[in-house]
């Protein structure tokens, strides 16, 4: 799916690391990020190399660190997880599902997996990040979304978003318009995202 929305940032999500309880298992996670900068209420964030300020992960194997210090995930894809997620609940279409639920800290338009590459590099007016790998969805992604399958839909579906490394650091707020600015392009997210799928079910 390539998008031809323009390049916005809709908000920008952060989470303090909190228990969540797993299949009756205590488990420490960041992956429940609330909205700090809208579109209705665009506060200016400070970004640093190791990521947004009053955000925390967990668990640095899967998200933090310099090459993951940020995730992104496209807009575009809230419409498919809206309903597959209803349908799994057995329910009708609801609210619509607030930004950060995937676990992202950009939720973005514009771009999706397809369109780009590792190195390629988002400019924002005041800071710059770069496309570092695709995320690889986990049991707490599965926990949050509230129903069985979760992980296996975002395999399937390829919808799984990117990391970003702080290229410059310094401000980002919600409704800022960006630009892509072309790596490499040698291997784009969607495509390693299936060969680093394929690989973990060889496992």
């Amino acid at each position: 799916m390539t998008t031809t929305q323009p390049r916005q940032l809709l908000s920008v999500n952060v989470a303090q690391a909190r228990l969540l309880e797993i299949e009756g298992q205590q488990v420490l996670s960041g992956i429940g990020k609330r909205a700090v900068s809208t579109l209705t209420d665009p506060q200016r964030i400070e970004l640093k190399a190791l990521g947004l300020h009053g955000d925390e992960q967990a668990d640095l194997t899967v998200h933090g660190g310099l090459s993951k210090a940020v995730y992104a995930y496209p807009h575009e894809h809230y419409a498919f997880w809206q309903t597959v997620r209803a349908q799994a609940q057995a329910q009708a279409w609801g609210e619509a599902l607030p930004h950060g639920m995937l676990g992202e800290n950009l939720t973005i338009t514009g771009l999706t997996e397809r369109d780009v590459f590792v190195g390629d590099v988002l400019r924002f007016p005041d800071c710059s990040l770069a496309i570092s790998e695709p995320r690889r969805p986990c049991f707490k992604f599965q926990a949050v979304m509230g129903f069985k399958h979760a992980v296996k839909m975002m395999a399937q579906s390829g919808y799984c978003g990117f990391y970003l490394t702080v290229r410059q650091p310094g401000t980002i707020a919600a409704g800022e318009s960006y630009e892509l600015v072309p790596g490499p392009r040698e291997v784009n997210i969607a495509e390693l995202f299936r060969a680093k799928m394929n690989r973990s079910h060889l496992q």
